[in-house]
C-alpha cells in the first residue's frame, strides 16, 4: 500500500495534499503606453496602462516576414537579428521602416507585446514595400525550414503584413509554415473587403487579424468576413522605426503583429495551446466579445486580449504564477 494511502487512513489525518512549488506573482505594469498596448489588457477602451506577465515572452521567437528590421535600434535590446533577404534589391537593411515599426510592436521593449521574444528579419519586400509572390513564397519556405535550428524553447511565431490577391501557392506555403507547428499570423488587408479574396489572410491555418480604432470600431479600411479569426488594434499605432526613430502608422499591418506578440507571450506563459491552429483559437476564446461597433455579419467580433488585467473575455487565461496541486481527501 502507498504510504500516502496508510497516513490518510489515520483518524488525525484529515487529508493529504501532493506538494508544490510556489513562484512570486510578477506583473508588471507599464505607464503611459501606446494605445493598442494598453488595449490588450483592459476591459475598455482609454486605458494608457499595459499590465502584462514579467515572464513577456522569453524563450520565444517571432519571424517578421517583411522589408527587414533595424536589427541595432536600441528598443529590441539586442534580441533582433538578421537571417534571410529574397527581396530583389539585395539591400540588408529596412529601408521602408514597415518591418521594424511591426517588429517593435511584437517584442520592442516600449511598445512590445511581448517584451522578451528574439526577433527574425526575413526581407521579402524592398525600400517601396513591394515584392514578387516568388520572393514571399521563398521567405516563407526559409521560415518553415530554419525554425526547428533555432533556440526558442518556449515555441515560434511568425508575423506576415502583407499580402496580395488570392494565390494558391502563397496559402500553400503559408499552411506550410502552420504545419511546421509555426504560428502564423497575417494582416486580413486593408481594401475593405472580404479577406478571402487576399494571400495569405485566406489561408485557414493562418490566423488572419482585422484593424480597429481607438474608440473600438472597426477600421473603414479593414477586411472582413468569415476568415477573419480576431480584431486587433491598427490604426494610429506607433512603435519602432529605423535610426532609432519611431513613427505612428495604421493598417492591418499593425493590427497582425499585436496577435504575433500575443501569440509569444502566451507561448512565454508555458500554459496555453501550442499547435497554432489551436492557440488561434485560444487567442479568439479569450478575447472581448461584441466590444467593437461596425463589424459586418458574418465577421467575429472579438478583440484581443491578455487576460492579465479587466475582463479576460470567454475564458480565463492561466498564468504560470501558480501551480496545480491535486486534493486527496478521506
Amino acid at each position: 500500500m502507498h504510504a500516502a494511502t496508510i497516513l490518510s487512513l489515520l483518524p488525525l489525518v484529515e487529508y493529504i495534499e501532493q506538494d508544490a512549488i510556489i513562484t512570486i506573482k510578477a506583473t508588471e505594469t507599464q505607464q503611459n503606453a501606446d494605445w493598442g498596448l494598453a488595449r490588450l489588457s483592459s476591459s475598455g477602451p482609454g486605458s494608457t496602462t499595459y499590465t502584462y506577465d514579467s515572464s513577456a515572452g522569453e524563450g520565444t521567437c517571432a519571424y517578421i516576414v517583411d522589408t527587414g528590421i533595424d536589427i541595432d535600434h536600441p528598443e529590441f535590446e539586442g534580441r533582433a537579428e538578421w537571417l534571410a533577404n529574397y527581396a530583389d534589391d539585395g539591400d540588408d537593411t529596412d529601408g521602408q521602416g514597415h518591418g521594424t515599426h511591426v517588429a517593435g510592436t511584437i517584442g520592442s521593449v516600449t511598445y512590445g507585446v511581448a517584451k522578451k521574444t528574439k526577433l527574425f528579419a526575413v526581407k521579402v519586400l524592398d525600400a517601396n514595400g513591394e515584392g514578387t509572390n516568388s520572393a514571399v513564397i521563398a521567405g516563407m519556405d526559409f521560415v518553415a525550414s530554419d525554425a526547428e535550428g533555432q533556440e526558442c524553447p518556449n515555441g515560434v511565431v511568425v508575423n506576415m503584413s502583407l499580402g496580395g490577391s488570392y494565390s494558391a501557392a502563397v496559402n500553400e506555403a503559408a499552411a506550410s509554415i502552420t504545419g511546421a507547428g509555426l504560428f502564423l499570423a497575417v494582416a486580413a488587408g486593408n481594401e475593405a473587403t472580404d479577406a478571402e479574396e487576399s494571400s495569405p489572410a485566406s489561408e485557414e491555418s493562418a490566423c488572419t487579424v482585422g484593424a480597429t480604432t481607438i474608440d473600438d470600431e472597426l477600421a473603414e479600411y479593414s477586411n472582413f468576413g468569415s476568415l477573419v479569426d480576431i480584431l486587433a488594434p491598427g490604426t494610429d499605432i506607433e512603435s519602432t522605426w529605423p535610426g532609432g526613430e519611431t513613427n505612428t502608422i495604421s493598417g492591418t499591418s499593425m493590427a497582425s503583429p499585436h496577435i504575433a506578440g500575443l501569440a509569444a507571450y502566451l507561448l512565454g506563459l508555458g500554459t496555453v495551446p501550442t499547435d497554432p491552429v489551436e492557440l488561434c483559437s485560444y487567442i479568439a476564446k479569450t478575447a472581448l466579445s461584441d466590444v467593437i461597433s461596425g463589424v459586418p455579419s458574418g465577421t467575429a467580433n472579438v478583440l484581443a486580449n491578455n487576460g492579465i488585467a479587466g475582463n479576460p473575455g470567454n475564458e480565463t487565461i492561466p498564468t504560470k504564477f501558480y501551480s496545480r496541486v491535486r486534493h486527496v481527501r478521506k
